[in-house]
């Protein structure tokens, strides 16, 4: 799996190029330069056709020497290019100064403000190389200025430019995914300064994506992110199977599309599932239980447990009270039903060859919820078992302990993975909060949450984020290509929840960080080969499907 590296990490294997010989700091930025404008003539082939017309922005830094490089490298080829830049030329650092020289001993470097970008012709492409990895503070006003989404529009009119971001829009952090308002905290307009952010349609950025490209506003900034390679391959983490335990340094990219020495899918899924190709009783691979609702509550129960079914449990169970007995015969047929009395313990009602609950779909916010979550927690490995029972908390079994979320972390376990969306996760981690609010990354806030509560935390949303309790951390995002808007509805987040516990309870040899990772991935799949009209409902019935073009 591809590996997102922060800005320290990235500098740190840069500067390790250096200091090793392997490169100059004058190399990396001819390298980068040449990456950003091949990303581009493969973006678009017809600009290699005929000199165009280009305006490059350029910062003070070496995003900045960069956009030297490119516009150098496409007058070169015979484009007109104008370039401004932004800051005093004498600070800029050696190299960059360098490129800076290069550029000016042919073209003027014209100033980088408002009225002297716009009253300029309308370029091809405009290449945003003003303010690169690490920026946390504000975008200054002028540059904003040219920046702002709506100015920009009404310069472009009809012409079509092609926007291009050299390692990020310029006000992105690639850390966090955020932007940096007046108060160095995100605005909920997406504000940089007193200007619109302005979305680009391609982002080129170098050697690995960045955190901040998946994260929260990046992945509606960044049109397609492209990683171009300049030469640090020595230095370059090595793309880890989804088998490994995750790198606590690192963060990794859940990839839609296995390259390089990432595992195919069908060795991913079989490694998760266990199921494929392997001869055994149904209760070699796992029986579910699912805590449903009262009479009328059943559906979000009943939504988990085919979820848990579809994706490999041998058996799944639900447990509901006598009452609604009935009501969910008249809907289930391959998923068992037992009854579960108000003064019954859970001992009474799941035997030791258990070895999964999913609990919190429709169950209510009450005391006799959270007894039974932890009487769950409680349970240890049957005589046949290998490992604990996996406890999947979502929704209800979450929000029972949102008065006293520290009565619950005692008792949850390496074997406890809990699916909060944001409200859930903030009741849960009140001081933790939201991180869009704070202004940290949101895997910082996942890691800080998992540490704390002993367990698997995985924090749903476009960008899903899930960490264990030793730092290892994942994203997936639901972006660039792979938009499932239409999982907005009530009861996705039930299905996942069954499909975590379905693929957790087989008892496979992969780490439950797997798991997570392989029920996000295919629950998204899942939306995606459904389309638009999708209901939760739909959700389980496209596994099959997805299964087999995957390989299994």
């Amino acid at each position: 799996m591809t590996e997102l590296l922060s800005s320290a990490q990235m500098r740190a294997i840069e500067q390790e190029a250096i200091q090793s010989g392997a490169a100059t700091g004058l190399d990396l930025m001819e390298r980068a330069g040449k990456g950003v404008v091949d990303a581009v003539l493969a973006a678009w082939p017809a600009l290699a056709a005929d000199p165009h017309r280009a305006v490059v922005l350029c910062g003070p830094g070496n995003n900045g020497g960069d956009g030297f490089v490119i516009a150098r490298l496409l007058r070169a080829m015979g484009w007109t290019v104008r370039l401004h830049l932004f800051g005093d030329p004498a600070r800029m650092p050696e190299d960059a100064r360098h490129n800076h020289d290069l550029w000016a001993a042919e073209d003027p470097v014209l100033a980088l403000d408002a009225a002297t970008v716009f009253t300029g012709p309308r370029p091809d492409v405009w290449i945003d190389a003003v303010f690169g990895i690490g920026l946390s503070r504000p975008v200054p006003g002028e540059v904003a200025q040219v920046l702002d989404a709506d100015a920009m529009a009404a310069w472009e009119q009809s012409h079509g430019i092609r926007r291009v971001a050299v390692d990020c829009p310029s006000g992105l952090n690639l850390d966090t995914g955020m932007i940096a308002s007046d108060t160095d905290a995100p605005e909920p307009s997406g504000k940089a300064g007193r200007a619109t952010m302005n979305t680009v349609d391609l982002t080129v950025t170098f050697h690995s994506p960045k955190p901040g490209h998946y994260l929260a506003k990046g992945p509606i900034l960044c049109g397609e992110v492209r990683a171009v390679d300049i030469g640090l391959s020595d230095t370059a983490p090595e793309r880890r199977s989804i088998m490994e335990e995750p790198d606590p340094e690192r963060i990794r990219l859940v990839e839609p599309v296995f390259r390089g020495r990432a595992i195919e899918p069908r060795t991913w899924l079989k490694s998760v599932m266990a199921k494929p190709g392997k001869a055994g009783h149904k209760f070699d691979f796992g029986h579910v239980m699912v805590f449903a609702g009262g009479v009328g509550q059943g559906g979000a129960g009943r939504l988990a447990a085919r979820a848990a079914l579809r994706t490999g449990a041998g058996l799944v169970t639900v447990l509901c009270p006598p009452a609604a007995l009935i009501e969910n015969a008249c809907q289930l047929d391959a998923i068992m039903l037992r009854a579960l009395k108000e003064d019954v313990p859970l001992d009474d009602v799941a035997d030791a060859r258990v070895t999964g609950f999913c609990m919190g779909p429709g169950m209510g916010v009450t005391p006799r919820t959270r007894k039974l979550v932890q009487e769950a927690l409680a349970r240890r490995a049957g005589p046949r078992h290998r490992r604990d029972p996996v406890v999947v908390l979502d929704a209800d079994a979450l929000s029972s302990f949102a008065e006293d979320p520290a009565s619950l972390f005692p008792r949850t376990h390496a074997r406890t993975i809990l699916t909060p969306h944001e409200g859930e996760f903030e009741r849960l981690f009140p001081d933790l909060g939201s991180s869009q609010r704070q202004g940290r990354s949101k895997v910082d806030v996942v890691r800080e949450a998992a540490r704390r509560a002993g367990c698997i935390i995985l924090l749903k949303g476009v960008d899903t984020v899930i960490a264990n309790p030793e730092g290892g951390a994942s994203v997936h995002v639901a972006a660039y290509g792979r938009e499932a808007p239409w999982l907005a509805t009530a009861g996705a987040g039930d299905v996942l929840a069954g499909m975590i516990a379905g693929l957790a309870a087989t008892q496979a040899s992969a780490g439950l960080l797997s798991v997570a990772e392989l029920a996000v991935y295919l629950h998204v799949e899942c939306a995606r080969r459904f389309g638009p009209g999708l209901i939760s409902e739909d959700l389980p019935e496209q596994l099959p499907q997805v299964f087999c073009e995957l390989g299994l």
